[in-house]
């Protein structure tokens, strides 16, 4: 099991009606429903488990605008911005810092790599530079060996997972939201094709709008709607170690590691490449989709086929709104972390910055990261269904980028236009031709 999460009590009253249902109380479902309440619109979070029980409050914690895919930069410009008013703004504690993001090279062709994503950043006038072995050791003091360079952004931060969602949902109840932990929605009820209601395993919650903010569960859960959403799961492995004096305050990724330092003074480290792709029916479901990705990939992913096939294949596609679903019987997703993997990233770690061979570790966990063919979300409205909304897919992005989301999602869901176009985002690329990863690092 991961770090504890700041527990959310739950709403005991739910409404007969609102304006607009959030399924999932992860990093998005919360900032959504946060930013509807203080717009003034009704609104009823619902989370199956409790908030942040899954891949919310089992990622590294990084907040960055460096590397990633061109057509996420505006939503992770406008996320910084928030983060870096989040605690004021919500009254509470993120965790949230600037401590600078470093992504190592450990070629040449890693850092024309690097230098090749600087383009992008250029464009956005982000301050991220490409740096030298000797600036490494002066930025990350007590690095050991050298490097061919790096890419560097000292304006990128940090906040704490298991607070974050927590702190942000207080704020959404404080400024008017409804917020029901243990909740599963079952499903949705259409009048005339368009949004009605949804069903909870309490009961139906009349309303105009539902944003379906689900992670590894959206899927299935449109699939019990006849809409096809190509989504695979792939499980990572983190672990966080005591408190540690000496080692680097900027987040590093890099030589088979990734680090961040946590509030606490720990730190929290993985295998970089240590992701698990479990082989599941849904893999061969949308096979064509995940191919360009795959053969991009080459060998670099590492398969497993085992108990979540034969779980996973189990799993009702339809079913009735009066039935118990498995949204009630799994409330929290927890996989079992890759002791391997784990072994890797402190070994890398340690060979490139020794300070970690002085830690101990504290706890180990995994998360499922709800991953799109193009590791770029569904953030999008779906035609065969007026007034419901998608927002999954963040493919391990999802916490940085999740205020910036959330917002972009309350404006759709109250018909005001987003700050951020939500084109690129759109369900119906998948339906366009292949797609496949953009120059993301």
């Amino acid at each position: 099991m991961a770090l504890p999460v700041i527990p959310v009590r739950s709403d005991e009253q739910q409404p007969a009606r609102t304006g607009v249902v959030v399924i999932g109380g992860g990093i998005v479902g919360v900032c959504t429903t946060l930013f509807l309440a203080e717009q003034g619109v009704p609104v009823v979070l619902c989370e199956k488990g409790i908030i942040a029980g899954e891949q919310s409050s089992r990622n590294l914690g990084w907040c960055r605008k460096m590397g990633r895919d061109p057509r996420e930069l505006p939503l992770i410009i406008d996320s910084m911005r928030l983060w870096n008013g989040m605690d004021q703004h919500v009254q509470g504690n993120t965790g949230f810092t600037t401590c600078g993001t470093m992504y190592f090279a450990d070629n040449s062709e890693e850092l024309d790599r690097h230098e090749a994503w600087m383009e992008h950043a250029r464009q956005y006038q982000l301050d991220t530079r490409l740096v030298t072995d000797a600036d490494i050791h002066r930025i990350m003091p007590g690095a050991a060996g050298h490097w061919a360079g790096g890419l560097y952004t000292p304006s990128d931060g940090r906040a704490e997972p298991q607070q974050a969602a927590p702190a942000i949902a207080e704020a959404a109840r404080r400024a008017g939201a409804t917020v029901l932990t243990n909740c599963a929605v079952r499903g949705i009820e259409r009048q005339a094709g368009r949004v009605a209601a949804v069903v909870t395993e309490r009961g139906r919650i009349a309303c105009d709008t539902v944003v379906l903010a689900g992670g590894a569960w959206s899927s299935l859960f449109c699939a019990n709607l006849g809409i096809r959403l190509p989504q695979l799961k792939i499980r990572t492995s983190v672990f966080s170690t005591d408190k540690l004096d000496g080692a680097p305050e900027v987040s590093g990724l890099g030589s088979g590691f990734i680090t961040r330092k946590r509030q606490d003074g720990g730190y929290n480290l993985m295998e970089k490449g240590g992701e698990t792709y479990d082989l599941v029916p849904d893999s061969v479901r949308y096979f064509r989709n995940f191919l360009p990705v795959a053969k991009q990939n080459g060998g670099r992913l590492r398969y497993r086929l085992g108990e979540r096939w034969i779980e996973e294949a189990g799993y009702k596609r339809s079913w009735g709104l009066d039935e118990t679903t498995v949204f009630e019987k799994v409330r929290v997703l927890d996989p079992a972390p890759n002791a391997a993997s784990l072994a890797a990233g402190r070994a890398n770690a340690i060979k490139h910055f020794p300070v970690f061979g002085k830690t101990i570790e504290a706890v180990r966990w995994a998360g499922m990261i709800d991953v799109t063919p193009d590791a770029v979300p569904v953030i999008s409205t779906v035609d065969a269904v007026p007034g419901f909304i998608i927002a999954t897919g963040f493919s391990g992005h999802g916490f940085g980028i999740g205020p910036g989301a959330g917002r972009m999602i309350a404006d759709m869901a109250r018909g005001a236009t987003p700050a951020v176009d939500p084109t690129p985002f759109r369900i119906g690329r998948f339906d366009e031709g292949p797609v496949k990863p953009g120059p993301a690092i």
